[in-house]
Parts: structure tokens; C-alpha cells; sequence
């Protein structure tokens, strides 16, 4: 388990929030993303994965 925790990605937004449903606007922000090619380091949980899932059209992801 410990192996899991230790997984990162590193996630980028690369397209805009504007006029986006305001779900897929709430898992950017919970991702910690706030403005465009912002570039933020996130664990490989399941909850962040499925944030990722949902809005991956917007976001460019590899891992750390």
C-alpha cells in the first residue's frame, strides 16, 4: 500500500474552464488547478484518477 501513495502525476490545463459544466469546473479546482498551464503534482488515489478521468479532454497528464 505504501508503493500506491508513492505514485505521482503531474497534470497541466491546458483548455479553458470557461463554459464548461460546473462539475467538470469542480474536479480542475479540486485537482488544485487554477489557471491555464498550470502545472500541479497529485497522488495516484483513486479519487484523483476519476477527477483526471472525467476532465481529461482539458488537462495533458504524465506521471512524475
Amino acid at each position: 500500500m505504501a508503493n500506491d501513495s508513492a505514485k505521482q502525476i503531474n497534470v497541466t490545463l491546458v483548455r479553458s474552464t470557461a463554459g464548461r459544466l460546473e462539475k467538470h469546473r469542480a474536479c480542475v479546482r479540486g485537482l488544485g488547478l487554477r489557471r491555464m498551464h498550470q502545472t500541479v503534482t497529485v497522488a495516484a488515489t483513486p479519487e484523483n484518477l476519476g477527477m483526471i478521468n472525467r476532465v481529461s479532454y482539458m488537462l495533458s497528464v504524465e506521471e512524475a
